[in-house]
């Protein structure tokens, strides 16, 4: 299952999204938007501007949403 999280610099909602994957025990690729042009441009190009946005499997999560974030986890076996 791959997960993939999109951040900013300064974003608290963005820190507690990995907070959770590492509590959780899930193993993510983070891709700052704010140093990395590419991820910035993969991001616009998914049709999101803010971040977080969680992408597991082919569901994305916009923010913080733990509910949300544990089914797509489920779902990605």
């Amino acid at each position: 299952m791959a997960v993939t999280v999109f951040t900013s610099n300064g974003c608290g909602p963005c820190e507690m999204v990995k907070g959770y994957l590492l509590k959780e025990g899930v193993a993510f690729e983070e891709k700052n938007v704010s140093t990395d042009v590419a991820a910035r441009e993969h991001l616009i190009s998914l049709g999101h501007r803010a971040t977080p946005v969680t992408v597991v499997g082919e569901q994305r999560i916009v923010g913080y949403k733990p509910d949300q974030l544990a089914e797509a986890l489920r779902a990605a076996g």
